[in-house]
């Protein structure tokens, strides 16, 4: 019995030993990341090529669509809507959202037409990266501001315009992927009627002061169809018709709404990431 303990102790000593030795070698062999010896970035804990500084976020980009199908979102993109159901959204009034659902698209009944009206996320949003598909009838009827007009808004105050803008002429700040009565696209990159489209919306929210006055300004940055409409644009203030948009002191998050204009759009593939600061996991 002496012997089996002796035995067992040594045993132990051994694997242990072996243990503390491999841990070594993998410790040796773990690159050294890096510099100490570096100046500090200004307001930050961290050195120019900090090794220790946290690692970006690993996250499994998506895929592109096609006019065929949808593509798959980023996996840590929030999925507004995906073809099915519109759970996550909800009426004015906090009614029901009557949009019909149908092929994987969800569409603006009219006005007149049972769930007619805007629609807004049920989850309310700040600093975000938005993603929307959208097309707008094919044939197209009417003209102007009257063809395939619908919009995007951002706290249901700060639109962005969804129009048929396939030669169809109308007021510059009035055009699909305008700043709605504020700023035109950079350049028109609307597909024809009854193409699927694409909106990549980069949105930065005001901030105010404590006594409501406004601190800093809310950004767009665009893509439309893949071309920069909008570049770290500052918005105004909220959209208006005929009038200069204002701000009025709102909370940090709010949220996201599909106006129903009147016209039939359809929308499919809406997807939405919060951004983060830098370093935060």
């Amino acid at each position: 019995m002496i012997r089996r303990k002796h035995f067992l102790a040594v045993g132990a000593t051994a694997i242990a030993a072996t243990t503390a030795f491999a841990w070594t070698l993998i410790a040796a062999d773990k690159p050294k990341l890096g510099y100490t010896d570096t100046p500090s970035y200004p307001g930050s804990k961290w050195r120019v090529h900090d090794g220790e500084r946290p690692q970006p976020k690993i996250v499994e980009p998506g895929t592109c669509s096609t006019q065929e199908q949808p593509g798959k979102p980023p996996r840590d993109a929030i999925v507004l809507f995906d073809g099915k159901d519109l759970s996550r959204w909800r009426g004015e009034g906090d009614r029901p959202a009557g949009w019909l659902v149908e092929g994987g698209a969800a569409a603006t009944p009219g006005h007149g037409k049972p769930g007619s009206g805007t629609i807004l996320t049920r989850d309310e949003f700040g600093d975000c990266q938005l993603h929307v598909e959208f097309a707008t009838p094919n044939p197209p009827t009417g003209r102007d501001q009257g063809r395939g007009n619908s919009g995007i808004m951002f706290f249901n105050r700060y639109e962005i315009q969804v129009l048929d803008s396939y030669e169809n002429l109308t007021y510059p700040d009035g055009h699909a992927a305008a700043i709605y009565g504020q700023y035109p696209p950079l350049v028109n990159a609307s597909l024809p009627p009854g193409k699927w489209q694409t909106y990549d919306i980069v949105f930065t929210a005001p901030r105010f002061k404590s006594d409501g006055s406004l601190e800093s300004p809310a950004y767009v940055t665009m893509l439309h169809n893949g071309v920069l409409v909008h570049n770290h644009t500052a918005i105004l203030g909220a959209v208006a018709f005929r009038a200069l948009g204002k701000y009025e002191p709102h909370g940090p998050k709010g949220p996201i709404a599909l106006q129903d204009h009147g016209n039939p759009v359809k929308y499919r593939n809406i997807w939405v990431r919060e951004i983060k600061g830098y370093d935060q996991p």
